[in-house]
């Protein structure tokens, strides 16, 4: 199959790339810069041209696969409102380049506020965009699945990690290195969900090859570790101490990623593991933050 991925050269998206290449799939990434297209390249990928701004570039790309994976998204939190309505123009710009066709659409989601109860599972239904939150992607594909299109749904926890990761946990190093103390917020017993990005990634495949118009899947190898966890290993590895803060201290530390750090998003991938056959392999977080580099 030929693959047009969208973020192909990301930090999820090109862990992606090389799952569907090994697998024997030809891709098509999308390249803003010639340094992604170089990284394309170097990776064995075809490279088409454009930007999440350029709904033509993406029909263009939608034009010239056999499927589409979306990982694009800019993580600018300044800008995240801006930002979702960018990729939610993105996403109906390919869905509507794929109805009719029966070709697969996987999208990228998460599932931070989601929750009808302490732990996330496949069958919950995304919240409506608002202020608060106001990233759609799940929402505007699913409404293709009643135009022909075969959609599915990749949920990502907030701690996709490996080498090279820039999401929450290093800004959380960050904050702790700044700061010279690692704190979590009450009891630190909310729990965050955790992935491998090369597990995530095999479980983007099997959504591709395997999965019905309309599933929703948690790319969830550990379903939620309690964020004491983190920042005690944060702490020891930075020789910082490990301290309780109040919710109402914890922007004085944390600044935007306050909010994030006293969440609970712990999901399941119970459903997943049965319907994809998915099981990950690579190591869990805690060990990965002591080996992949994350406080070199």
């Amino acid at each position: 199959m030929r693959v047009f991925v969208t973020g192909a050269t990301g930090f999820v998206g090109s862990a992606v790339v090389s799952e569907l290449l090994r697998a024997g799939h030809a891709v098509l990434g999308l390249a803003r810069t010639d340094e992604a297209a170089a990284a394309l390249h170097k990776a064995g990928a075809g490279v088409h041209r454009g930007s999440m701004e350029d709904l033509d570039s993406l029909r263009a790309g939608v034009d010239a696969a056999d499927g589409v994976i979306h990982t694009a998204f800019n993580h600018d939190f300044s800008r995240f409102a801006e930002n979702a309505r960018t990729e939610s123009r993105a996403v109906d710009a390919l869905g509507e380049a794929l109805r009719g066709s029966e070709r697969p659409l996987i999208v990228t989601s998460g599932f931070a506020m989601l929750s009808a109860g302490p732990v996330c599972v496949e069958t919950d239904e995304p919240i409506p965009p608002s202020d608060r939150y106001p990233r759609a992607s799940e929402a505007t594909a699913m409404k293709f699945v009643d135009a022909g299109v075969r959609v599915s749904v990749v949920r990502l926890p907030p701690t996709v990690h490996g080498q090279g990761d820039h999401g929450f946990v290093p800004r959380v190093i960050a904050f702790a290195r700044k700061h010279g103390v690692s704190p979590y917020i009450g009891d630190g017993s909310n729990r965050w969900a955790a992935v491998h990005r090369y597990d995530a990634a095999h479980v983007f495949r099997l959504a591709l090859e395997r999965a019905a118009s309309g599933g929703r899947y948690h790319a969830v190898a550990e379903e939620g570790i309690p964020f004491r966890q983190i920042a005690d290993t944060v702490g020891k590895q930075l020789g910082v101490s490990v301290v309780s803060v109040s919710k109402e201290q914890a922007p004085a530390h944390f600044e935007w990623l306050a909010p994030f750090v006293g969440m609970t998003m712990a999901a399941s991938s119970e459903r997943t593991r049965e319907t994809l056959g998915w099981t990950p392999s690579h190591p869990e977080l805690l060990a990965d933050l002591r080996d992949a580099g994350y406080f070199d």
